[in-house]
């Protein structure tokens, strides 16, 4: 079975001193190298995602001055910021598909972004074969959750490997993977 990696939002923003740090994110990003290293055979494709908003509007109401941190958020992974750019941690040589999502659009899935040619994600697996994908990335209770479902959605057989994600705060997270495992997910340590 074709397997493609899928890396979510490593990215500065979103690890310690970042504008919505997750604790354990820096960790989770050298950890994914680490573990990228000692696998690469095992995938067909290894894909990551970033956020990357607009800096001259609220991406569709997704930055608010007063965010709710639930549907509104303080402005982040800006496009062309340091913070957009993945975390040092993470070794990117051995990723071949980018995808940059939430361009004046909320978007939290890796499925709602788009390569820098435009190809969707779900076209970029398709046109390689694919039909599994193992999901490791930040934050567990936001883009890891809306990817893992939204790969589910497309068919694929998915894993989350939960050892290498990390979110936001350990209630939504458990939720989270509650969610994933519904959707029909496979979790695994």
């Amino acid at each position: 079975m074709p397997t493609a990696l899928l890396i979510v939002d490593a990215q500065n923003d979103f690890t310690e001193g970042g504008a919505l740090a997750v604790a354990g994110g820096a960790r989770v990003a050298a950890d994914i190298s680490e573990y990228l290293a000692q696998h690469q055979g095992d995938y067909a494709l290894v894909v990551a995602s970033r956020d990357w908003h607009n800096p001259d509007d609220s991406n569709g109401g997704h930055f608010a001055d007063a965010p709710d941190f639930v549907d509104t958020w303080p402005p982040h992974c800006v496009a062309g910021t340091s913070g957009a750019e993945y975390h040092a941690n993470l070794d990117v040589s051995g990723i071949a598909v980018h995808v940059k999502k939430g361009q004046g659009i909320p978007a939290y899935s890796a499925f709602q972004g788009f390569t820098d040619g435009g190809e969707t994600l779900a076209s970029v697996l398709i046109d390689h074969g694919i039909t599994a994908v193992d999901i490791v990335g930040i934050a567990t209770d936001h883009c890891v959750r809306a990817s893992a479902v939204d790969a589910v959605t497309e068919g694929l057989a998915v894993r989350v490997i939960t050892r290498l994600t990390v979110g936001v705060a350990p209630e939504s997270s458990i939720a989270a993977l509650s969610e994933m495992a519904k959707a029909g997910a496979t979790l695994v340590a």
